[in-house]
């Protein structure tokens, strides 16, 4: 199919989207999503053209890559815009989420590409990877049926200091950290959604609770949630002088403090109940205020006895409760589960492509098309989404899965595409069956 009629919500949407590209690309980015969209097996950029009709224009295809992967931060701050209207108008807080991700490829002549830690090693076990890590941030929120859900907005691609060198000098690319680049990603959405007059929260893992990362957002207004280690040099809270005394006012006690001996402690645990991972628990917790240097002063430290072991929480609000610091480190699961479906669902890391630019456009052509998805499914109801009948042995209070939605919105844009007005006369009843059975197959 050489054209596409999508939905005119879709197109809309994708032109707001590729604004910041330039006039002679902008064009190709509405076909070459819907060609994402629609391509099968195995996800090179070549299926895509393919699926989008673009064949006989294919190298503008890629130097229409090679144009977004330079765009990324303009066209992530739009679609962030997209997020904070459609599902963050009535949101005091924004929770954003970082974390990184490795996806493998093969070849020397991968640029960008280099050996990382693989946090899923697989079958065989192996430690390390050959391939890109992306630094990736996506704003969670709570949908009213379905529970926190991640919408990627953008990632920074990781580049280890020793290959930095074999970029082309062109790139003009300087060496960062990934607790730097992750700051650098926290803060260019915490201006936008601060300039809005949200409150911004960001939840990470314990690898993110570093200085780099820390001092840049607490001086921006960003509150931290995150993990703390067992053996975190904890303090207690700096003494109440009584006197007047030179110098500066203590930031921290004189006191350690060991997480691993509170945890241990029979006395202090309270219950309090918590809504986490879609079903509430009750939990045992201890909660106390500590001071830390990392942070440059006090948190708030949650102590939460497991099945497994303790688990040690911070948050670098003081008055935070210790349920809305258990919910919101709970709600981190999100950006995994968005990790897991960009890949599965979406085929991220299976574009062959060898340029710098190429490779980032194509990682984000693939998240944004997540984000856009879940937009489109946010009001609509599960018998939308998903045909339960035609599995019975199913569930039938189970949450739609990220590629029901995508089918759903493969099958939309198929209905709007055939039930385009071709005649005066309205289609008969026996052809709208028949088109209805064969969307249901197609998708």
């Amino acid at each position: 199919m050489a054209s596409y009629h999508a939905p005119q919500d879709w197109n809309h949407t994708v032109d707001w989207l590729s604004a910041p590209l330039h006039g002679r690309l902008r064009g190709r980015l509405p076909a070459l999503l819907w060609g994402v969209l629609f391509a099968g097996g195995r996800r090179v950029v070549a299926a895509w053209i393919r699926a989008a009709g673009l064949s006989h224009d294919f190298q503008n295809c890629y130097f229409l890559l090679q144009s977004v992967g330079r765009r990324w931060r303009e066209v992530g701050m739009r679609l962030l815009v997209l997020v904070l209207v459609k599902v963050l108008r009535d949101h005091e807080r924004v929770l954003l989420a970082i974390d990184d991700s490795p996806t493998k490829r093969y070849g020397p002549q991968v640029q960008g590409a280099g050996i990382h830690h693989d946090p899923t090693p697989g079958p065989t076990g192996s430690a390390f990877c050959y391939g890109h890590v992306w630094v990736t941030l996506a704003v969670v929120v709570r949908h009213r049926l379905w529970g926190a859900i991640g919408l990627p907005i953008y990632s920074w691609l990781y580049v280890r200091a020793q290959d930095v060198r074999k970029l082309p000098k062109s790139c003009h690319w300087v060496f960062q950290t990934k607790l730097e680049q992750a700051a650098d990603l926290v803060l260019r959405a915490a201006k936008i959604l601060q300039h809005h007059g949200k409150t911004v929260w960001c939840v990470a893992d314990g690898a993110y609770a570093k200085r780099p990362f820390v001092r840049p957002l607490l001086k921006a207004g960003v509150t931290l949630v995150g993990r703390l280690r067992k053996d975190a040099a904890l303090r207690d809270l700096p003494p109440v002088e009584t006197t007047r005394r030179r110098g500066r006012k203590r930031k921290y006690g004189l006191n350690r403090l060991s997480l691993a001996k509170r945890a241990a402690h029979r006395h202090g645990w309270v219950e309090t109940t918590v809504a986490v991972y879609g079903r509430k628990a009750v939990k045992r917790i201890k909660t106390f205020l500590a001071t830390h240097a990392t942070f440059g002063g006090a948190i708030r430290v949650v102590i939460v006895e497991e099945p497994t072991g303790p688990q040690f929480f911070y948050c670098t609000e003081g008055t935070a409760s210790a349920r809305e610091i258990i919910e919101c480190f709970a709600d981190r699961s999100a950006i995994e589960q968005v990790f897991h479906d960009v890949k599965e669902v979406w085929g991220s890391g299976q574009q062959q492509l060898r340029n710098l630019w190429a490779n980032i456009a194509a990682w984000h052509v693939n998240l944004w098309l997540y984000t856009l998805t879940e937009l489109w499914a946010w009001d609509r109801e599960a018998r939308e989404l998903v045909h339960r009948e035609d599995s019975p042995w199913d569930r039938s209070d189970r949450r739609p899965s990220h590629a029901d939605r995508r089918k759903a919105l493969q099958a939309h844009c198929l209905q709007h595409e055939f039930s385009r007005p071709t005649s005066p006369q309205p289609l008969p009843r026996k052809i709208r069956t028949l088109l209805q059975r064969l969307l249901r197959i197609a998708v």
